[in-house]
């Protein structure tokens, strides 16, 4: 069935030195990626290989009768089923048998000839687009090989498009687009400049987009014990926030999606698709709310960033009561229902008495309404995990004890990029079929001719930005995300998301990334045994130029904790940076930390002058 999240949340307006502000478990401590829960993989086409070694025959069988294959994303016991929901489940058995197997023929396709499908790819590309007004002035025709076409077109960002997609929004989709390749919507992303980016969004953009979310998500299907019966809370956004002068829907692809589901389809969702459309924030919150804890039979919630899951689960520990008003007396009275709203909307703001009554009685027997207690069902939740959403994760651990966490991969309003094969971890396969990838080393980005690399090519444990050549018109696009590889799954890379390129401070040439702050904090707090609500690290122009990191602690520490805690944060960014460590070295070892009231660390890391 179709998955989708809202997308574009991490391409936010980016100016100056960035910092992170990201909240950490209380007493989750955080945990190694990839060592809890079991991976759902196919265990004929799916093979994990690192280094491209792959396993003999002898240690796949060891490996099948230790448990290490086939084994589900979560062992919870299913019951309660409504009747309905088993037969709904019947009616979707031939599509999701169909999914299955386009999944299982991708993957063998993938380990066995990455460099023909890129290549494939790249020629239904240029094909596609061939006569659109900027083929026209870069020379794009099919038959460039991938060496032509990288001397024909630059790398570049969203400004070398914005003239083209300006015209498109005027109605001239030729600008960018090839005669039958269809418009349907722009996916709106904020820029790096005072300017929105508008992403066209076309048929063909759009059958990719769809087959990644279903690829990812036939295998939890496959694997979940009782996931294919029940429902699935997922969080999105409308694609009709505005209007191009020549009419076309400018939002976020996730409602376009949801808006073209089949009645059968559509029924698997707990939120209507209308209630992207709200736009009162708190009243939107409200409503899903009121919807989620009103259905007793959500077996997932899919959603893009934790965060997400941690203010709604937050906000109801922190005010059980309004939820509970909400499901008794209804939202009716709040909300306005158009007429073109469907009949699970207007049903969704009626009283659920006997749901709120359900709950009340649990939160007097119990004094909190966890996720585990208010969904016996639920199996799943599916949000990232990589780069700076890995600091949420731990806190949502701990309100969602013994709920797997999926990563659903790497995916922007520009397109799906990896695709992960096992639970708890936020590496994935790199979705080969859909887009062109180059990519390009992190050490050579300043270069002024930097040796891009193809997929096939890269190294496991270096970073690269990765390139996207799309069916929405975009060549050599650098997305501005940094990855790492992996490892292979035979001859395609797997990868992880580790920052935006553009969260990265840089004082005297030391560079410090998002993603080796988060890093640098979570092992600390391992070491030191002291847990963060949030924290931010910021530079300082004093004297002294410096880093000031500043941590609100959950729980109140020893000194002796704290002093340990600053330390190990500086051996860590060291240990992570080589030229932190190196500006480090050149001035004394200065390292202080200040303990300015029970709950607030503010540690200095000094660099050199």
């Amino acid at each position: 069935f179709f998955f989708q999240a809202e997308d574009g949340i991490r391409d936010y307006k980016v100016t100056g030195v960035q910092t992170c502000a990201l909240p950490i478990s209380e007493t989750g401590k955080p945990t190694s990626i990839g060592t809890t829960a079991a991976a759902f993989r196919n265990g004929t086409a799916t093979h994990v290989v690192a280094c491209g070694d792959r396993p003999s025959a002898r240690r796949r069988r060891a490996q099948h009768r230790n448990g290490h294959c086939h084994k589900s994303a979560s062992s919870r016991v299913v019951s309660g089923i409504p009747l309905a929901y088993r037969l709904r489940t019947l009616l979707g058995t031939p599509l999701r048998n169909r999914v299955a197997r386009s999944r299982q023929r991708f993957l063998k396709a993938a380990a066995a000839d990455c460099r023909g499908i890129q290549e494939t790819v790249l020629q239904d590309l240029l094909k596609l687009n061939s006569g659109s007004e900027f083929a026209k002035d870069f020379g794009l025709r099919p038959g460039l090989s991938p060496q032509q076409f990288r001397s024909q077109v630059p790398i570049s960002d969203y400004e070398l498009y914005r003239p083209y997609v300006d015209r498109m929004l005027h109605g001239e989709t030729r600008a960018l687009l090839g005669r039958r390749n269809r418009l349907l919507m722009f996916a709106m992303t904020s820029g790096t400049t005072s300017s929105s980016k508008y992403i066209p969004v076309t048929s063909r953009f759009l059958s990719d987009y769809r087959a990644g979310w279903q690829m990812w998500g036939i295998e939890l299907y496959r694997t979940v014990p009782g996931l294919p019966h029940l429902n699935v809370v997922q969080i999105a956004s409308s694609h009709r926030r505005s209007l191009t002068a020549a009419g076309t829907p400018c939002g976020n692809i996730s409602g376009l999606v949801a808006s073209m589901q089949s009645p059968v389809v559509r029924s698997l969702y707990t939120i209507p698709a209308a209630v992207a459309d709200v736009s009162d924030a708190d009243l939107k919150r409200r409503l899903i709310l009121s919807l989620a804890f009103g259905d007793p039979h959500v077996g997932m919630f899919v959603t893009a960033n934790p965060s997400t899951l941690l203010q709604l689960f937050e906000s109801v520990e922190n005010d059980p009561e309004q939820l509970l008003r909400d499901l008794h007396d209804g939202l009716s009275d709040h909300v306005t229902i158009p007429k073109a709203a469907g009949r699970r909307l207007r049903a969704a703001v009626r009283p659920k008495i006997q749901r709120a009554r359900q709950l009340q009685q649990l939160l007097r027997s119990t004094g909190r309404l966890t996720p585990r207690d208010v969904w016996p069902n639920l199996q799943v939740l599916a949000c990232w995990t990589g780069g700076s959403a890995s600091a949420y994760t731990s806190r949502l651990r701990e309100i969602c004890e013994g709920i797997t966490i999926c990563d659903h991969g790497l995916h922007a309003s520009e397109g799906r990029m990896t695709m992960p094969l096992a639970a708890e971890t936020s590496s994935g396969l790199l979705e080969i079929g859909t887009h062109y990838f180059e990519f390009l080393p992190v050490a050579e980005a300043e270069s002024a001719n930097p040796d891009v690399l193809n997929a096939w090519e890269l190294e496991p444990g270096s970073e690269y930005y990765i390139l996207l050549t799309t069916s929405s018109g975009f060549c050599r696009y650098n997305i501005r995300d940094v990855v790492r590889c992996t490892g292979f799954h035979g001859d395609a890379p797997l990868l992880e998301f580790l920052h935006k390129g553009a969260h990265i401070s840089s004082i005297t040439g030391e560079k410090i990334s998002e993603s080796q702050v988060v890093e640098a904090v979570r092992a600390a707090q391992v070491g030191a045994g002291l847990w963060t609500a949030q924290f931010t690290m910021t530079p300082e122009w004093l004297d002294q130029p410096g880093y000031t990191l500043y941590v609100d602690l959950r729980r109140q520490a020893e000194s002796t904790q704290l002093e340990r805690f600053a330390s190990l944060v500086e051996q860590q960014l060291c240990d992570r940076n080589e030229e932190y460590r190196e500006k480090r070295q050149t001035r004394s070892e200065e390292h202080t930390s200040e303990l300015q009231s029970p709950c607030n660390l503010v540690c200095r890391l000094l660099l050199e002058k």
